[in-house]
C-alpha cells in the first residue's frame, strides 16, 4: 500500500512517500525548484517520491495533506476580526491566496497528481502530523510526544503519548501564545528573516550576555512552573500586521529593529542571548512537565523549535528522560511524513515494528541519488576536469589527504537528505584542527556573515574523548549540542584582552579543534557510524588514521540564500563560484584548478541570481 504525504503553502513544502509503512522517500521542494523555503505546492518533490517508488498517481491508496486549511483558515479569519480594522493590509495580502489555492487542496492536489489519483485525501491536524512524525520512526515502542513550533491550526505546542501504532495528544498550548512566534519575533527584532534566521540568532547568542532575560520575563511573558506561558500581545504586532513586532518592543531594547544587513551590535548579542535563555527555560520546563505527567523514560519532540539544538543539549542533559529522539525534519516539512505515517499507522492500524535502538528514519537519507554513468555524463557535458577512482579505498585515501591537506571539499553521495541539516551527502568538509579554517568557509565558501558557527562530523566511538558525551552516545542527526572537552581546550594566554564580539570567535584558538569550536565551547555534533553512513564513515576512519583526529568539519554544501545542492549540476555550479578547493560527486574527483576557467562576467551573472539578503 502506498501513501503519499504532502506540506504546503506555508513553509518548506515537501513530500513523503511510505510503502507499507517503510518510509521510501521524502524531499523538500526547494531542491528542485531552487528556491529556499519554498512554500508552493511540492510538484517536483511528489514526481520525485513517486519516481523513487517507480509508481504513477493511480497506484497510491491514500494522499494525506499535513493540517486542516479549513480550521486554519477559521483562526485567521477569526484573528483579524479580533483586531479589525487594524490589519487590514495583511488581510488584503493573505487572502487572495487562500481564496486561490489553500481553500481548494482536493482541486490543487488532484492538478498536481495529474487527474489520475482516484482515492481518499485526508488532512490530518498539524500538530498530530508533527507528533506522528516523531513517535512512529522513533525506535520507541512508548514514548513520551512534545511538539513545540510556531503554529498549527489554533495550537501552538502539544504534548502526549505514544505507545505501539498510536499516538495521543492530550494538552496543547494555543495561538497566539507560542515559543515559535516568540523566537521568531527576537529574529526579525535582531534583523534576520524569520523562517530561515533562526540558526543565526541561535548561533549569535554565545556572543552577548542576557542581559534581557529578567525583562522577557517580567513584560513580554508569563511563564509558568509547566513551561506554559502567556505573551503580552500589545509588544508584538503578527497576529495583525506584517511585522513580527509593534512600536511598544523598542522602549524596552533601547530602539527600534535591528535593519537587515546592518552591523550587528552588542545590543543585539545580548537580546539573542537573552531569549535563546528563555527558550531553553521554556523547553526545559515543557519537557520535565510532560516527563512528570506521562511517568514516561522516553521523549520524541519535532515542530520547528525543535530544531533548536542548544535547548535540546538542554533537555538530555536536565529534563529527566533517558532517551530521546528527535526528528530530523522537524519544521513542517516532517509534516509530510508524519501524516503518511499518521494514516498508516493511526487510521488503518497497522503495527510498529520497532527494537528500542535504531530508528526507521534510514538515517534520512530520503532523497534522490545519481548513477556513475549520470554523473559522468553531467561532467563530460559541462566540459569538467575529472579523476575517477574506481577502487573505493583509492578514493577515501585521496579525499582524506585533501582534508588532511585544509582543503575545502564539496562532498556529494548517495542519497540527498531530508531536513534542514547536511549529514555527509550533500556537505562542505574541511579540516577542525585548521586556524582559519572557519573564517575561510564562512567569507569565501558560503558568503554569510563571520560570526556563524560550523558544526562538527565525529567518529561515534570517539565522540565522549572529544565532547562532552557518553560513550557512543548517538547524535546522528546534528540535533544536540554539547561542549568540547576540557581536555581539548588551549589556554587563552591573554588572546582575548581587548577582543569584543565576533573578533572573540575569529581572533582566538580556543581548543585542537577550533573550526568547530565557538565562542562558549559548545558544538553542534552529528555522530558517524558504520551503519548509518558507510564510506563516510570510513573517510573519517582514515581522517583519524592519518591525523589523530576523528572530528571533520561539515557543513551545508550551498552558498547563502540557496538551498543545499540536489543534483550534479547544482554541486558543480557551486564548486565553481566558491574558492572551494575540491569536489567529489561520488567516485569522481574535480580539483579547481584543473576547471577551465569561468569568465568573471559568468560567475558574477550566476551570483546575481541568489538573493544574499
Amino acid at each position: 500500500m502506498y501513501i503519499l504525504g504532502i506540506s504546503a503553502f506555508y513553509h518548506d513544502s515537501a513530500a513523503a512517500l511510505i510503502r507499507d509503512g517503510e518510509i521510501i522517500a521524502a524531499a523538500q521542494e526547494e531542491r528542485f525548484s531552487r528556491k529556499k523555503h519554498d512554500f508552493r505546492f511540492p510538484q517536483h518533490a511528489i514526481d520525485y517520491c513517486l519516481q523513487e517508488a517507480d509508481v504513477t498517481p493511480a497506484d497510491l491508496d491514500f494522499v494525506a495533506f499535513y493540517d486542516k486549511p479549513l480550521l486554519k483558515f477559521e483562526r485567521l479569519i477569526e484573528t483579524y476580526l479580533a483586531y479589525a480594522p487594524v490589519g487590514l493590509r495583511s488581510f488584503i495580502m493573505g487572502i487572495p491566496l487562500w481564496m486561490r489555492q489553500k481553500l481548494h487542496l482536493p482541486r490543487e492536489i488532484d492538478r498536481g497528481l495529474n487527474r489520475q489519483y482516484k482515492g481518499r485525501y485526508v488532512f490530518t491536524d498539524h500538530h498530530e502530523s508533527h507528533a506522528a512524525s516523531a513517535f512512529f520512526p522513533s525506535p520507541f515502542q512508548e514514548a513520551a510526544i512534545l511538539t513545540l513550533d510556531g503554529v498549527g491550526e489554533w495550537a501552538t505546542a502539544t504534548f502526549g503519548v505514544g505507545r505501539g501504532n498510536r499516538i495521543e495528544l492530550t494538552h496543547e498550548l494555543r495561538f497566539p501564545h507560542s515559543l515559535g512566534l516568540l523566537y521568531s519575533a527576537f529574529t526579525y527584532f535582531t534583523g534576520f528573516r524569520v523562517n530561515s534566521g533562526e540558526y543565526k540568532l541561535m548561533g549569535l547568542a554565545p556572543y552577548g550576555e542576557p542581559r534581557y532575560k529578567d525583562v522577557i520575563l517580567d513584560k513580554l511573558i508569563d511563564l509558568k512552573e509547566d513551561g506554559s506561558f502567556r505573551m503580552d500581545m500589545s509588544y508584538f504586532n503578527y497576529c495583525q500586521g506584517l511585522t513580527m513586532t509593534g512600536p511598544k518592543m523598542n522602549g524596552l531594547f533601547q530602539g527600534p529593529p535591528r535593519r537587515p544587513e546592518s552591523p550587528l551590535s552588542q545590543r543585539e548579542m545580548d537580546i539573542a542571548a537573552s531569549i535563546q535563555v528563555v527558550t531553553e527555560e521554556i523547553m526545559l520546563r515543557s519537557a520535565r512537565h510532560v516527563r512528570e505527567q506521562t511517568g514516561m523514560s522516553n521523549l520524541v519532540l519535532a515542530g520547528g523549535v525543535a530544531l533548536n539544538c542548544v535547548g535540546n543539549g538542554r533537555i538530555l542533559r536536565e529534563g529527566g528522560f533517558e532517551n530521546f529522539w528527535i526528528q530530523p525534519a522537524a519544521g513542517d516539512a516532517g509534516g509530510a511524513l508524519g501524516a503518511a505515517l499518521f494514516v498508516w499507522h493511526q487510521l488503518l492500524d497497522e503495527p510498529r515494528d520497532v527494537d528500542n535502538v535504531n530508528d526507521l528514519q534510514h538515517a534520512s537519507f530520503l532523497g534522490p541519488c545519481f548513477s556513475h554513468d549520470e554523473i559522468r555524463t553531467t561532467l563530460d557535458n559541462i566540459g569538467a576536469i575529472y579523476h575517477y577512482h574506481e577502487d573505493e579505498n583509492d578514493l577515501v585515501e585521496a579525499v582524506a589527504e585533501e582534508i588532511a591537506s585544509e582543503k575545502i571539499i564539496g562532498h556529494f553521495m548517495g542519497r540527498m537528505e531530508f531536513g534542514p541539516r547536511a549529514l555527509g551527502a550533500r556537505s562542505i568538509l574541511g579540516d577542525a584542527r585548521s586556524i582559519k579554517m572557519q573564517s575561510v568557509m564562512n567569507l569565501k565558501i558560503k558568503f554569510r556573515e563571520s560570526f556563524r558557527p560550523f558544526a562538527p562530523c565525529v567518529l561515534r566511538e570517539d565522540v565522549h574523548e572529544w565532547f562532552d558525551m557518553k560513550p557512543n552516545q548517538d547524535s546522528p542527526y546534528m540535533l544536540l549540542v554539547a561542549d568540547v572537552r576540557k581536555e581539548k581546550h588551549l589556554p587563552l594566554d591573554g588572546q582575548t584582552d581587548g577582543l569584543a564580539g565576533v573578533d572573540r570567535l575569529l581572533k582566538v584558538v580556543r581548543s585542537t579543534v577550533p573550526a568547530i569550536t565557538h565562542v562558549d565551547y559548545s558544538a553542534r555534533v552529528q555522530t558517524v557510524d558504520p551503519e548509518r553512513h558507510g564510506r563516510f564513515y570510513h573517510l573519517l576512519k582514515r581522517f583519524k588514521e592519518k591525523t589523530g583526529c576523528p572530528v571533520i568539519v561539515n557543513t551545508s554544501f550551498n552558498i547563502r540564500g540557496e538551498p543545499i545542492v540536489c543534483t550534479p549540476q547544482d554541486a558543480y555550479r557551486c564548486f565553481m563560484v566558491t574558492n572551494m578547493d575540491v569536489l567529489v560527486l561520488e567516485n569522481f574527483v574535480l580539483h579547481k584548478q584543473e576547471q577551465p576557467q569561468a569568465k568573471q562576467h559568468e560567475v558574477d551573472a550566476h551570483l546575481a541570481k541568489f538573493d544574499l539578503d
